[in-house]
């Protein structure tokens, strides 16, 4: 078959020879039907994607929630633990009339341990979610072993008391030979619950 002898006008398609007629049709066929997969089946299998992926989030989710639903007898018993810790404490906290009592008793501690308290100054309370911060700045002079008695003698307070910002000082030379003693300045901080009455009136009205 000469393809220059055919006649190519559209018009007279009725006379081109079979072969031509049956890729033209193949050929219709093949455009059609990728217009169709473009049109109808290319969405089809961009939404199955996407369902696809949500079907993977969704069993995560729901393994993740079965894994929390299992060990929820654990999780309970676990917070009703950091709850009864967290009772423990408040108790450790000195009431507002203990806190002068106790900051004497720090001090007490301070010279039992063979120390010169040089200064010891209480600071404003800083207020926290359900409590106060009630620091104290202290400058104490001692040899190590006494500044070490010192701080751990803390601990053995019948209210919560602990100890920041240690800086430890020692002499110079010429210094030293009069008073060979260390300084030692520190943060002492108690803690003190806050009641409801603490609370802005203002803010409590506006929460409420």
């Amino acid at each position: 078959m000469n393809l220059s002898e055919v006649n190519w006008d559209y018009n007279a398609a009725g006379s081109w020879p079979l072969q031509i007629k049956i890729i033209i049709i193949l050929l219709i066929c093949i455009v059609i039907a990728g217009g169709g997969v473009y049109q109808f089946t290319m969405p089809q299998i961009a939404a199955k994607e996407v369902l696809e992926k949500e079907e993977l989030t969704l069993r995560d989710d729901f393994i993740d929630k079965q894994k929390k639903a299992v060990n929820l007898p654990a999780y309970e018993k676990q917070f009703k633990k950091i709850e009864a810790l967290l009772d423990e404490m408040v108790k450790q906290m000195p009431s507002e009339a203990e806190v002068a009592g106790l900051l004497r008793k720090i001090s007490k501690k301070a010279k039992e341990s063979g120390l010169e308290i040089r200064l010891f100054e209480t600071e404003a309370p800083e207020r926290k979610d359900f409590y106060y911060e009630l620091p104290s700045k202290i400058e104490v002079l001692g040899n190590y072993e006494d500044l070490g008695l010192f701080v751990s003698s803390l601990s053995t307070l019948d209210r919560i008391v602990t100890v920041h910002d240690v800086m430890i000082i020692s002499p110079g030379k010429e210094k030293a030979k009069e008073d060979p003693r260390l300084e030692m300045k520190a943060i002492v901080r108690t803690y003190n619950e806050a009641s409801e009455e603490d609370d802005d009136p203002e803010e409590a009205t506006t929460g409420g």
